[in-house]
C-alpha cells in the first residue's frame, strides 16, 4: 500500500494524545463526596464498561480518518518500457551566428539554428530505441531535455532552442561538458554526443580538449559538426527603416578544433552545409553496439482512502449516538 500525503500521519500521535487529554478531564466528577465506600461493592455492569470503552470509539474513529486524509493507494499496473538503443545527447550552438541565414530552405532562405532543429526534429521522429537528450550552449550551456525515451515531450523541448536567451559566444568546452553530464552515469555501453557549432571557441572556461579527454576517459563518443558556409554568410539586420536586410558576416569554423575533438573520441567529424552530414551521422549511429535500457512509463493507483473513512465516520457518529442516548452520563 502507497499513501499520496505520507504526512499526514504525523498526526496520528497527536489525535491519541488529544483523546487521552479528554478523557482525563471528563474523569472528573460533576458532584463531589466525602467517601467512595457505599459504590464499592456495587456491580460494574456491561453499559459501565460499555461507557468506559467510548473512548476507543473516539480514538479509532481519529486514526482511521487521519489515515484516510493520508490517501492510501495501492497499485493496478506499472508499465515499463524496455528495449535496445542508445544514448544520445544532441549539443547544439545557439551563439548569434546561428541566425545566418545560409541554408536553403527549398523556398528561401532559413537560419542555421532554425534549419538545425527541423534536421533534429526529424532525428528525434526516426528514432525508436534511443534515449536522447538535448543541451545548448553559447557563453554557457544549459539542458534543454534530459534523456529520456518520450519524444513528443522532447519535441516540445525543441523550441527551447533559441538565440538569444544566453550571453553570446561560443563556449564548445561548456557545450561538451553539458552533455557529458548528462550522460556520465548512463548504464548504456554507446553513448554519443552529436556537437553542432559555427565557430570558434571563445568563450567558456573548460578547454574543448580537456573536454574531449574526458569523453574519452566516459567512453563517450563526441561526433562534431561544422555548420554552415565558411568566410561571408548573409546575416539579418534591420536598416534605418526598419526594414530587413542582409549583410555579409565572416563567420571561420575551427574545423582542425572538432576533428581533434572527433578523434579523441574515436568519432568522427563532418561538415554540415545542409541536411545530408546530419544524416550521414545517424547512419552511423545506426551502427553503433545496442544497449538494454529499461525506463518506467507510468503507475496506475486505486483509491483506498474509502476503506479508512467509512469506517472511521461510522464508529464517530456510533459515540456520539450512544454518549447522547443510552449511554448519557447524568449530569
Amino acid at each position: 500500500m502507497h499513501f499520496q500525503d505520507p504526512w499526514i500521519l504525523i498526526l496520528l500521535p497527536a489525535a491519541a494524545l488529544l483523546v487521552f487529554l479528554g478523557r482525563r478531564i471528563e474523569a472528573v466528577p460533576s458532584f463531589q463526596f466525602s467517601t467512595d465506600k457505599f459504590a464499592d461493592n456495587l456491580p460494574v455492569t456491561f453499559r459501565i464498561r460499555l461507557h468506559r470503552g467510548l473512548v476507543l470509539f473516539r480514538l479509532t474513529a481519529l486514526l482511521l480518518i487521519i489515515t484516510a486524509l493520508a490517501r492510501p493507494q495501492s497499485m493496478l499496473q506499472e508499465s515499463s518500457i524496455e528495449t535496445e538503443g542508445v544514448d544520445i545527447v544532441l549539443s547544439v550552438d545557439v551563439s548569434t551566428t546561428m541566425l545566418a541565414e545560409d541554408f536553403d530552405a527549398g523556398v528561401g532562405r532559413k537560419s542555421r539554428v532554425d534549419a538545425v532543429k527541423d534536421v533534429v526534429r526529424e532525428f528525434i521522429n526516426n528514432r525508436r530505441d534511443d534515449r536522447i537528450g538535448i543541451t545548448a550552449f553559447a557563453a554557457r550551456a544549459y539542458t534543454v531535455s534530459p534523456l529520456t525515451l518520450d519524444y513528443g515531450w522532447l519535441l516540445q523541448n525543441v523550441e527551447r532552442v533559441k538565440v538569444g536567451l544566453i550571453e553570446d559566444g561560443t563556449a564548445i568546452g561548456s557545450g561538451i561538458s553539458a552533455a557529458l553530464n548528462r550522460l556520465k552515469d548512463s548504464q548504456a555501453k554507446s553513448k554519443v554526443v552529436i556537437l553542432l557549432t559555427d565557430g570558434r571557441n571563445n568563450a567558456g572556461t573548460i578547454s574543448p580538449l580537456t573536454a574531449a579527454e574526458a569523453a574519452a576517459a566516459l567512453n563517450i563518443k563526441v561526433y562534431t559538426i561544422g555548420a554552415g558556409t565558411k568566410g561571408l554568410a548573409p546575416f539579418p539586420a534591420k536598416d534605418m527603416f526598419g526594414n530587413k536586410v542582409y549583410r555579409q558576416v565572416k563567420v571561420d569554423i575551427d574545423e582542425e578544433l572538432l576533428r581533434q575533438i572527433a578523434a579523441k573520441t574515436h568519432a568522427k567529424y563532418f561538415r554540415a552545409t545542409d541536411t545530408k552530414s546530419l544524416r550521414d551521422i545517424y547512419m552511423e549511429i545506426n551502427r553503433l553496439e545496442k544497449s538494454h535500457i529499461e525506463e518506467k512509463g507510468y503507475v496506475e493507483y486505486k483509491e483506498l482512502f474509502h476503506l479508512f473513512l467509512i469506517p472511521g465516520l461510522a464508529l464517530l457518529l456510533l459515540e456520539i449516538v450512544l454518549n447522547n442516548t443510552v449511554l448519557r452520563r447524568i449530569p
